[in-house]
């Protein structure tokens, strides 16, 4: 049994203590949570940062230079029926 903490507590703990007071998620590379990843568990933090979203637990999407990542509660919502409803807002 691994003495390290799972991975989902491990990545809502970087998103709540990483960001900063004006943004609700953070980039996976800028942040230096890649790095933090890597070095925490040994492995590459994209086969795990995409389990956790597929499972729901992040939510995420490219950004320049790399990858946001958010809580789910946090995430930006941009839908086409939200776009769609701005656009043709009067």
């Amino acid at each position: 049994m691994s003495d390290k903490m799972p991975e989902d507590v491990f990545v809502k703990r970087a998103i709540l203590r990483v960001r900063g007071e004006r943004f609700k998620g953070i980039h996976t590379r800028y942040s230096g949570f890649n790095e933090a990843w890597r070095e925490y568990y040994g492995t590459d933090p994209i086969a795990g940062v995409n389990k956790l979203m597929k499972a729901g637990i992040i939510m995420g999407h490219p950004a320049k230079g790399g990858f946001t990542i958010y809580l789910p509660e946090d995430a930006p919502t941009k839908t086409p029926k939200l776009i769609l409803n701005k656009i043709l807002q009067d």
